[in-house]
């Protein structure tokens, strides 16, 4: 396990293990940090790693696809594996696919993405 400011990270024996969670949600929103971040390697092909991205705390039991745990996976696994460029699934409901690349202390990430509401801040 590891604790990155905000969040635990928990890597787990297998990419099944994370698709299969049914997390107690209650007994998360107890612990002291914005979210719980579980992974596996993957062994789907395609992909370097898993995630799934809990947050009762801050009121989001499940976040479908999080940016901000990609952005602490890249350094995690990136050490692992011995990669600079990866790609992440994120097994939710949803799921979603983040590609990451370390540049030096920062993570690069993409991936597809849907507007779903547009907005505009007046004066």
């Amino acid at each position: 396990m590891a604790r990155n400011q905000f969040d635990y990270v928990v890597e787990v024996e297998s990419e099944e293990a994370v698709r299969g969670m049914t997390p107690d949600f209650t007994a998360l929103g107890k612990l002291e940090a914005r979210g719980i971040i579980v992974t596996a390697r993957a062994s789907s092909a395609g992909f370097d790693f898993v995630s799934r991205f809990f947050g009762p705390a801050v009121g989001v039991d499940e976040d479908p696809v999080t940016g901000s745990a990609h952005c602490a996976l890249a350094p995690y696994w990136g050490e692992r594996l011995g990669k600079q460029a990866m790609v992440g699934y994120q097994a939710s409901a949803r799921g979603g696919v983040v590609k990451v690349t370390l540049r030096g202390e920062r993570v690069l990430s993409g991936g597809q993405a849907v507007t779903v509401m547009r907005g505009e801040l007046a004066d």
